[in-house]
């Protein structure tokens, strides 16, 4: 997901038939792919027939189950697209712990665009709180604006700096890091920055989650549906209304795009992530 090419990008595990399995199997599934999600249609072949929507999915980590997030919403829309809908339609809505999260088809197949549940806005953080966690001065961060935690379905602590070297830097300091996360809803830490690798980017992320067992994310949807809100909030771009690219996994050699757009109208913000989704392969796990 979030990729251009095979082997970039996101990886995920999507299992298309899971009527029948215990949490306790879906877990386990989970853990043995080790990917940063795997997810679980629950009754993808009787809804087709019946041509019912939204698809019931559940999202796991290797660590724990998630009510949302960004890039297995994308890469199984793609799975019920393909393998349900017989690539017919251009919407395809999941139902997810968090509601209905709608996903656009873009042009056959080309790109998904799924449309956040409604960001919400937490605490803001100090500096000399993050500093630490992220092996870097506190003012090598972006002290124009908040360090803050932000939730579009899942919590994230948005946290801006000045360049790029800074960001790829990051050293984390898990012992810093899970006394930082003790006390706030986000368990998971984004990072960015103006700067880009790809000339033509819009702006370079990193993301850290150890707390779900995946200590950086090659391309994390929900948390830039985040920062998409994060920077229409501040007028990060000086205006309410965004359209912009992140690049991400750069770092964990999985280069990952995301295309983010952000509008706030009559007080409410809209987000939306999209990417492609390329197929890799598929088996049976007996």
């Amino acid at each position: 997901m979030f990729a251009r090419a095979r082997f970039q990008g996101n990886q995920l595990a999507v299992f298309p038939e899971s009527k029948g399995l215990t949490d306790e199997e879906m877990q386990a599934l989970a853990q043995e792919m080790h990917f940063s999600e795997t997810t679980f249609i629950l009754e993808g072949d009787t809804l087709a027939q019946r041509r019912v929507s939204p698809y019931p999915v559940r999202i796991f980590t290797p660590a724990r189950e998630v009510v949302f997030a960004g890039h297995p919403v994308l890469g199984t829309a793609y799975v019920i697209w393909d393998r349900f809908l017989n690539r017919s339609g251009k919407l395809v809505k999941l139902d997810l712990a968090v509601g209905t999260v709608p996903v656009e088809v873009v042009n056959q197949g080309e790109r998904f665009i799924m449309t956040q549940p409604t960001p919400e806005f937490g605490r803001t953080v100090k500096p000399e709180r993050i500093g630490p966690v992220l092996g870097m001065e506190p003012d090598e961060l972006d002290g124009r604006y908040p360090a803050q935690e932000v939730s579009t379905g899942l919590w994230f602590l948005i946290v801006p700096v000045k360049h790029l070297k800074a960001v790829q830097s990051i050293k984390v300091n898990l012992a810093a890091y899970y006394r930082l996360i003790d006390k706030l809803q986000a368990k998971a830490v984004l990072v960015f920055c103006p700067e880009t690798v790809d000339p033509e980017g819009g702006f370079h992320v990193r993301v850290f989650c150890d707390y779900y067992d995946v200590p950086e994310d090659p391309a994390t949807g929900s948390a830039n549906g985040c920062l998409c809100a994060w920077l229409v909030k501040h007028r990060y771009l000086g205006t309410g209304r965004i359209a912009v690219r992140s690049e991400q996994g750069l770092e964990i050699n999985r280069p990952s795009q995301l295309y983010l757009e952000g509008d706030e109208s009559s007080g409410r913000i809209t987000v939306k992530v999209g990417g492609e989704v390329v197929p890799v392969g598929q088996g049976v796990i007996e």
